[in-house]
């Protein structure tokens, strides 16, 4: 991924044999065996993909009983999406969006990288249970690698004929927004990738005009262990409300940037520990990536849950968690991410054309210390106008990010307005923001 600045990120490397982490479900096969899983691997530790599974109910009902809800950031309940596609007439469709558009995060790629059969079984079972015969599976068309490596875990199942549901694999122009739901159907109907704001709903009429569902990649793998375990066996972790694991990418000012399996419910804090903890003072976290949410660090021991995280205005996102060090400042790294956004915008409504610009420019004038007497009242005024105004969720993301940066850095706003650029600005930057420059093609 192109960025203008290199997140040190190296996979979570187990030793060959070394002992299950007790959280590791997903990534189970790569902490005994330390290498990418085979399909003769992946059947050797979980056989074919099963038609039921132990427990008695169906597989929509077996979902909705674990309490599974989407990895890709809505955390929606996956049991009413099947559910809802299920209920439609007609031959269905199943999409799987593995199209990682946050740059922070790294989590599908790890999970496609050792584990894809995983994925591949969950969309195959996840087809069964609503009736659909054909699996789209979306990557970004910058990721050759992992195009071919998924095309060659296709292929191995085909010759094996392990799937009664066709796979395809998709490669799709790479923006921020291209891996919002709507976006996928509108380019796999031959359109751009661009979310689509308007009815009819997907899952009423979606891909070739037919109910379609669409989940993200981890959400698949979690819906396979379900099927083969059962409900009761996924609730093992987690909390009685927000039950199972979740994969996040953990930056910055950590020893070890790693993809790690944790329990929800798991305090921040022991999140950023099992990444070796942080190498230097913290300022703050930004939790969910760029349409995330700035906590300070009194904040650190909230449980990692939608539940804790809702009173400070976050959520578990789509699993990213950055450490921002002292030495950094929080105002100059919300500018950089705020002018990527403005830039990545489908620029199909007000928010995203004149809104998104008008406040990263806003942004911008405050980091590097250019404030004039009205530019704190009216960026305040321009991030409340964003949210639920768009033709999708980015701009609500976009004021999300900005109106926490304002609160977890409000004594760097005083000192930006009164006495110009802190010390920090002038530091290196951290996270993995891209380029801000407008997509060459959507199609």
């Amino acid at each position: 991924m192109n960025s203008s600045a290199a997140m040190p990120f190296t996979p979570h490397h187990p030793l060959p044999g070394a002992d299950n982490p007790p959280t590791a479900r997903l990534l189970a096969g790569w902490y005994a065996t330390g290498r990418p899983a085979t399909l003769v691997d992946h059947l050797r530790r979980y056989g074919s993909p099963p038609t039921g599974h132990r427990s008695s109910l169906p597989l929509v009902e077996a979902v909705a009983e674990a309490g599974l809800t989407g990895r890709g950031g809505a955390g929606f309940p996956t049991g009413r999406k099947l559910a809802a596609v299920a209920a439609r007439r007609g031959r269905c469709v199943v999409v799987v969006n593995a199209m990682e558009s946050e740059p922070a995060s790294r989590k599908d790629q790890f999970l496609i990288a050792v584990a894809p059969h995983l994925v591949l079984d969950g969309a195959v079972l996840a087809a069964a249970a609503v009736g659909a015969d054909t699996v789209h599976v979306c990557l970004p068309r910058d990721r050759a690698a992992q195009y071919r490596q998924l095309t060659i875990a296709v292929d191995e199942r085909r010759r094996a004929r392990v799937d009664r549901a066709r796979l395809r694999v998709h490669a799709l122009p790479h923006t921020y927004v291209s891996s919002e739901a709507t976006a996928l159907v509108r380019w796999l109907n031959g359109g751009p990738a661009r979310p689509q704001g308007n009815p009819p709903r997907i899952h009423e009429r979606g891909v070739g005009r037919r109910p379609t569902l669409v989940h993200n990649a981890e959400t698949l793998a979690h819906l396979a262990l379900i099927a083969r375990y059962g409900p009761t066996w996924f609730r093992q972790a987690g909390t009685p409300d927000e039950p199972g694991t979740l994969l996040v990418t953990v930056s910055g000012a950590v020893r070890a940037p790693a993809v790690l399996e944790v329990a929800l419910g798991t305090p921040l804090t022991s999140v950023l520990d099992q990444a070796g903890g942080a190498t230097q003072p913290l300022r703050a976290v930004l939790l969910g990536g760029f349409a995330g949410t700035w906590l300070p660090m009194e904040h650190l021991r909230t449980s990692l849950t939608r539940r804790d995280l809702a009173p400070l205005g976050a959520a578990p996102g789509a699993g990213v968690l950055v450490a921002l060090p002292e030495a950094s400042c929080g105002l100059t790294e919300t500018a950089r991410i705020l002018t990527y956004l403005a830039a990545h915008s489908a620029r199909q409504c007000g928010p995203c054309r004149l809104g998104l610009p008008a406040v990263a420019e806003d942004f911008t004038m405050l980091a590097t210390g250019r404030a004039d007497a009205a530019l704190l009242s009216r960026l305040r005024h321009r991030v409340g106008l964003l949210p639920g105004r768009g033709a999708c969720r980015h701009p609500d993301g976009a004021a999300r990010l900005a109106g926490s940066a304002l609160h977890a850095f409000a004594h760097d706003v005083d000192h930006h307005r009164a006495h110009g650029t802190c010390p920090a600005a002038h530091q290196p930057p951290l996270l993995p923001v891209p380029p801000a420059t407008a997509p060459k093609g959507w199609r």
